[in-house]
C-alpha cells in the first residue's frame, strides 16, 4: 500500500530530496501539509502552472492538506528565478488583483475542503525590520552566489540588486511559517525549496521534504510554457480553443503531457504508447487527452462539445476518401517536415515548405503544423495537406538499417 502511495506521488517528479524522510512522514499516519507557492505575477494560470497543482490534487488524494500559497508579499520583490537581469515588481493593487483570479481556477484542480488559501504578507507585514534584518543573517552572500542565475550575472558583470536575495529567504521563511511537510516547485526552485529545510533546521523545526516537478514545455516543444511567448494553454480558455491547441502539440510531446498532466495511470498511458508503436494513430489518444483537460476546467458537456466541433471541422474539409497512398522509408528520427512536403510534390521546394509551414497553411491529419524543425515518425497513413487544394496521403514505413528500404 505504501509503496502504491509513493509510486504515485513520484510520478513524473524529477527528484524527491529526501525519499527516505517522505517515507517515514508518510507513515505516520497524519495528514501531511503540502505546500506549493504561487506569485501572482498574471492574471491568469496555465497547464504549466497545473504540473505543480496536479500533484499537490495526488497528495490529497491521498488524505494530505494542500497549502496553495499565494506569494503576495514575494511578488511585490519579483522572482529573480532564470532572469539574467532584476525584475520590475509588481504593485500592491496589481498583485491583490491577480491573486483574486487563482482563488477562482485552482479549486478546477484541487479539492476546496482540503486546500488552505493562504497569502504570505499574512506573517510578512508582521515582521519587524530588526527581525527582516535577522533573518537576513543566517545567510551569507558567498551561499547565495552558489545559485546558478545569481552566479551567472555575477561574472558577467550584471547588476544584482540586494532585495533579489532576500527572495530566497523569504520563500524559505515561508515553510517555517506554514510548519510545512513538504514543498513542491519546479526544477528551477531548488535552491529556494532548500532554503526551506535549512531554515526549518533553524528554527528547531524538522525540514521539509522537496519534490521538484520538470518544467513544462510550451506548445512549440522547445521554451517553457508562457503566456509572453504566446506557447500556452491558459486555464481560462474557451473549451474549443483549449481543444485545438492541445491538438497541436507533437506526438512526442503529447507523451510528457500525458505523464505530467492526465489523471489516467502510468499504466494506461504506456499501453497507449505501445499501441501506437504497433501502429495506431496517435491523433487519436491525443483527443481523448485534450477531451480529458477540456472537461477538467469546463465539464464533461464541453470535453464531448470540443470533440464533436473538432470532427466537424476536419469533417468539412471534405477530404477525398480515395487519394492514393505514397509509401516512403524513414529513420528513427523521422522524417523531416519539410523534406515531406516537397517529396510529396504539395510544395516545389523545402524553403516554400517552410514558408509554408510559418503561415500556418499546413496540416496533417487536420492538425497545423506549427514547428518547422518537426519530424514525422513511422506509422499509418497521414492525410497531408498544404493549403486548401493541395493534399496527400502518406505512409512512412520504417527503413531496414540493412538495406536502407522500406521494412
Amino acid at each position: 500500500m505504501l509503496d502504491d502511495t509513493l509510486n504515485e506521488l513520484r510520478r513524473g517528479a524529477e527528484e524527491v530530496l529526501k525519499e527516505q524522510e517522505l517515507q517515514e512522514r508518510l507513515q505516520q499516519g497524519r495528514p501531511l501539509r503540502i505546500k506549493a507557492g504561487f506569485d501572482p505575477t498574471a492574471p491568469d494560470l496555465h497547464l504549466g502552472h497545473t504540473v505543480l497543482l496536479t500533484k499537490l490534487k495526488q497528495f490529497q488524494d491521498h488524505g494530505h492538506e494542500a497549502i496553495f500559497l499565494i506569494g503576495d508579499f514575494t511578488g511585490m520583490i519579483g522572482d529573480p528565478t532564470g532572469k539574467n537581469a532584476t525584475r520590475k515588481p509588481l504593485t500592491r493593487d496589481e498583485v491583490i488583483e491577480n491573486a483574486k483570479t487563482y482563488e477562482e481556477q485552482i479549486f478546477k484542480v484541487l479539492c476546496p475542503e482540503r486546500t488552505l488559501v493562504m497569502f504570505n504578507s499574512s506573517w510578512m507585514n508582521a515582521l519587524t525590520s530588526a527581525e527582516l534584518i535577522g533573518l537576513a543573517a543566517k545567510q551569507t552572500v558567498a551561499r547565495m552566489l552558489e545559485r546558478e542565475d545569481f552566479n551567472n550575472r555575477y561574472k558577467s558583470g550584471q547588476p544584482i540588486a540586494i532585495h533579489e536575495f532576500l527572495y530566497p529567504l523569504i520563500q524559505g521563511y515561508d515553510s517555517v511559517a506554514l510548519k510545512a511537510d513538504v514543498e513542491l516547485g519546479g526544477t528551477d526552485q531548488k535552491f529556494n525549496l532548500l532554503m526551506g529545510r535549512h531554515l526549518q533546521e533553524l528554527h528547531g523545526q524538522k525540514p521539509q521534504i522537496v519534490l521538484t516537478m520538470p518544467i513544462l514545455e510550451g506548445l512549440d516543444g522547445v521554451q517553457k510554457m508562457s503566456k509572453s511567448l504566446g506557447n500556452y494553454v491558459g486555464i481560462a480558455d474557451l473549451p474549443d480553443e483549449m481543444f485545438g491547441k492541445l491538438m497541436s502539440i507533437s506526438d512526442t510531446l503529447m507523451w510528457r503531457y500525458l505523464l505530467l498532466l492526465s489523471e489516467r495511470s502510468v499504466a494506461e498511458i504506456e499501453a497507449w504508447r505501445q499501441a501506437c508503436a504497433e501502429g495506431a494513430n496517435p491523433r487519436d489518444y491525443k483527443v481523448r487527452f485534450a477531451e480529458e483537460i477540456v472537461a477538467r476546467f469546463h465539464g464533461a458537456a464541453a470535453g464531448k462539445g470540443a470533440v464533436e466541433a473538432f470532427e466537424r471541422r476536419f469533417s468539412d474539409r471534405q477530404i477525398p476518401t480515395d487519394l492514393p497512398v505514397t509509401i516512403l522509408g524513414v529513420d528513427a528520427a523521422g522524417y523531416p517536415i519539410a523534406n515531406l512536403l516537397k517529396d510529396l510534390g504539395l510544395t516545389a521546394s523545402t524553403s516554400e515548405a517552410l514558408r509554408m509551414i510559418d503561415q500556418g497553411a499546413v496540416r496533417i491529419d487536420g492538425e497545423r503544423v506549427s514547428d518547422s524543425r518537426c519530424r514525422i515518425p513511422a506509422g499509418p497513413p497521414r492525410v497531408v495537406q498544404v493549403g486548401r487544394r493541395k493534399i496527400g496521403k502518406v505512409q512512412l514505413d520504417p527503413v531496414d538499417a540493412g538495406n536502407g528500404v522500406p521494412s
